[in-house]
């Protein structure tokens, strides 16, 4: 057994999972760093939630192993691994599930109060959270006199509340309406940005992975693909020089004619690109966008 890099909060090896018999996770082996916001991709029953769950300590791997920063999650008994989650991790449901007994304050307080937090502290905190949210007006509601929509929010705040080390995100904002949707999301990573909270968040949506620093994709519960997303000010800089670029070119087309250049080898040059080209030679030359998805889609084992 050995123990993950010292940078990585959450390191999983080897994984290896099965469903009554059916794979569900193959060998899938990765890390995430302590405040990253991993994105886990990939179509429905490809093994986004079994990854989930296996890493928070909710499901034994058959196989394979599963650390936070030194302890190893994968031999702990159920206790070790219920305190675990109670203390250092945060879960997000697809489905908002409350507790229909306490008020929306109550259900979001629950956390720091099984914690030993004080009522009066932990209703503060609570409220705090909601008013991110904009859900503080319900604060006295019972879940089943909310909108699900309303529900799901209440279900965010209760996992920041506690600021826990890894918030594990399952389709975190499924139930919601996309006037929300963008909302709820940039309430959650801005709010992991700064308490930097590690965030592993599993999603089919494009536009959700897009706001964490990395993706990793699954299929058939096998890890197909890892990508680096460019931070917003590494595309500011790419978008410059490709302008810088796209004029430095048009300034060196227009050079001939002002210069004095032939006409005709200016027609002559026209004629060649709109269909006078060696047909063998261009097909020899793969197009731009076969090029470029074979470099951005590279598989890792």
């Amino acid at each position: 057994m050995v123990a993950p890099p010292d940078n990585d909060v959450l390191w999983a090896r080897g994984l290896t999972y099965a469903h009554d018999g059916s794979p569900a996770l193959q060998g899938v082996s990765m890390g995430v760093r302590e405040g990253e916001i991993l994105a886990v991709t990939g179509p429905r029953g490809s093994g986004k939630t079994t990854l989930l769950r296996c890493l928070s300590g909710q499901l034994v791997p058959g196989r394979g192993e599963v650390w936070f920063n030194s302890l190893p999650v994968h031999t702990m008994g159920p206790l070790a691994r219920e305190r675990l989650r109670r203390d250092r991790f945060g879960w997000i449901d697809p489905e908002p599930v409350l507790v229909p007994e306490l008020n929306v304050w109550e259900n979001t307080a629950l956390p720091l109060m099984l914690r030993g937090t004080g009522r009066r502290a932990a209703k503060t905190a609570a409220l705090e959270w909601l008013e991110r949210l904009d859900i503080r007006d319900s604060a006295r509601k019972r879940p089943h006199a909310l909108l699900q929509s309303e529900r799901q929010r209440v279900v965010v705040a209760r996992a920041l509340v506690a600021a826990p080390t890894v918030l594990f995100a399952d389709e975190p904002t499924a139930p919601l309406h996309r006037t929300e949707h963008a909302h709820v999301l940039r309430t959650l990573t801005s709010a992991a940005r700064s308490h930097d909270i590690t965030v592993v968040l599993a999603t089919y949506d494009a536009d959700t992975a897009s706001l964490a620093d990395r993706t990793m994709s699954l299929l058939d519960g096998r890890c197909v693909k890892t990508v680096h997303l460019p931070s917003a000010a590494e595309g500011d800089r790419r978008s410059t020089a490709e302008g810088k670029g796209r004029l430095a070119a048009a300034g060196e087309s227009r050079q001939p004619a002002e210069q004095g250049g032939h006409p005709d080898a200016e027609r002559g040059g026209r004629a060649t690109a709109e269909g006078g080209g060696d047909p063998a030679a261009e097909g020899e030359r793969p197009s731009a966008s076969e090029g470029g998805g074979r470099a951005a889609c590279s598989l890792s084992a």
